[in-house]
């Protein structure tokens, strides 16, 4: 089942009604005489007379959000929503919570940065949260599988732009907020209050779950919300003690004075953040806490969340850590791993927050042995301008600047002598570098191996 409106007029059928949205980079009244000659019969828009029926509105986006709810809540009412939102971990937080959701029993979807899953990858999505159109349609595929509960990766640009309006949610989760998309927000003020309409969106009954380590806390700790917390310093959910070594995560928890052990393989502290809400949430359901700790370590983070390749002595990590937070945590948690030396393959999105380019390289100058400064998705900016941004001020001098990304990741690799860790940051997951208005195929850790294998072959034939 699918909703009976289109807002693509690409996917326009014989008798389909489509609706023109005002996006950020289009206008979807641009394409009404396309969706008319595809076989649209009905256009809603806020402009113009067609030769089909034409229903006029105020707000094409606002008529949207009311028409799905009016007829398709009754539909999607049975699923469960559970909404994360913060700068980071929101991503990995989500899917071992899907996971562990599906593990217990309890048939689960996830929705977010790394694509669309009902236990197996569904398809790849266009943003870390859909428009409210393709979440409606997600939903309603949801019903028909008989998923009880979807986990959603709620972003504040998502918030910003309705993509979730009229949603309500059984859970809302805040993992952390540190420096990203002040181009958006312009201040952290702002960027803090945009996640907090999440917190706004709860049912009745519905759970609030927030760090409570975070310095933003106290603005998702709504006094009309039932609240939940979670952390190191406090907490319902407190970790009171944790170690880590080259394999594995261990840590102990206390809630309403019981205390509970729990091994991880995911290492590092903001991992043991990500794992504590998925404890909470199964918690929070009743699920006994003997099956609930037997399901933690059978947990792994979703692909290009310190994703490793081993090579000779070394280990190449591949981390979509695009933060000055994220990639401090990243570096802070294998230097104590290392034997060796720590190299970093790295740089800053284009038409994004140009404040945190330099905070960046001058942090990962400072932490790590040598840095390779190369491209990540230059949008519509000049690559030249990101790195001059990046490297502006900038006093450490153990760096090079590679633009290709692929020879900057065969550099990061040839540098590795015994023992020790490239670090490859920014991409994740990601297949494509984004320039302009290209989408050129790329994957950090395909053209890891693809390397390694020429490396390996042209070795065999000396």
């Amino acid at each position: 089942m699918e909703v009976a409106i289109k807002i693509d007029s690409r996917k326009v059928k014989p008798g389909d009604t489509f609706l023109a949205l005002r996006g950020v980079d289009t206008d979807g009244h641009q394409y009404i005489d396309k969706a008319i000659e595809n076989g649209a019969t009905k256009i809603i828009c806020e402009e113009g007379n067609y030769e089909v029926e034409t229903v006029i509105v105020d707000d094409t986006l606002t008529y949207l959000i009311n028409y799905l709810k009016e007829n398709y809540d009754r539909e999607i009412s049975s699923l469960k929503l559970i909404g994360i939102t913060g700068t980071n971990g929101k991503t990995t937080s989500a899917f071992l919570l899907h996971n562990a959701l599906n593990k217990v029993g309890k048939k689960a979807a996830y929705v977010g940065t790394v694509g669309f899953y009902i236990g197996d990858k569904i398809r790849s999505l266009p943003n870390t949260t859909p428009n409210i159109l393709e979440l409606y349609n997600i939903f309603l595929f949801c019903v028909e599988q008989k998923v009880e509960y979807v986990v959603l990766e709620v972003s504040s640009h998502g918030l910003c732009r309705r993509r979730v309006e009229g949603l309500e949610f059984d859970y809302a989760v805040f993992t952390n907020l540190t420096q990203d998309h002040l181009d958006f927000h312009k201040t952290m003020e702002q960027y803090a209050l945009a996640k907090q309409k999440l917190f706004h969106m709860l049912k009745p009954n519905g759970i609030a779950i927030v760090n409570a380590d975070d310095a933003y806390k106290d603005v998702y700790l709504l006094p009309e919300n039932h609240n939940i917390t979670y952390g190191f310093q406090s907490g319902d959910y407190q970790v009171i003690k944790h170690h880590m070594n080259h394999i594995h995560t261990t840590f102990t928890y206390r809630h309403l004075g019981k205390e509970y052990d729990v091994v991880s393989p995911m290492l590092g502290d903001y991992n043991i953040y990500n794992l504590l809400v998925t404890i909470v949430v199964l918690t929070e359901l009743e699920i006994d806490p003997e099956t609930l700790l037997s399901v933690i370590p059978t947990l792994k983070a979703p692909a290009g969340r310190m994703e490793t390749v081993p090579y000779k002595s070394n280990n190449i990590i591949i981390d979509y850590a695009h933060t000055p937070d994220a990639v401090e945590k990243i570096i802070t948690t294998v230097k104590p791993l290392t034997k060796g030396k720590i190299f970093v393959v790295f740089g800053c999105t284009g038409d994004r927050d140009r404040l945190k380019r330099p905070l960046m390289t001058n942090l990962v100058t400072k932490l790590v042995d040598y840095a390779i400064i190369t491209i990540d998705d230059p949008h519509n900016e000049d690559p030249n301008q990101i790195v001059d941004d990046m490297i502006k001020g900038l006093k450490q001098s153990n760096y090079e600047v590679i633009l290709d990304r692929g020879k900057a990741i065969a550099r990061g690799i040839e540098l590795l002598q015994e023992n020790d860790i490239l670090l490859i940051l920014g991409k994740g997951h990601e297949e494509v570098i984004i320039y302009k208005d290209q989408r050129i195929p790329f994957n950090d850790r395909k053209e890891v191996e693809k390397y390694l294998k020429e490396k390996e072959t042209s070795g065999a034939n000396m």
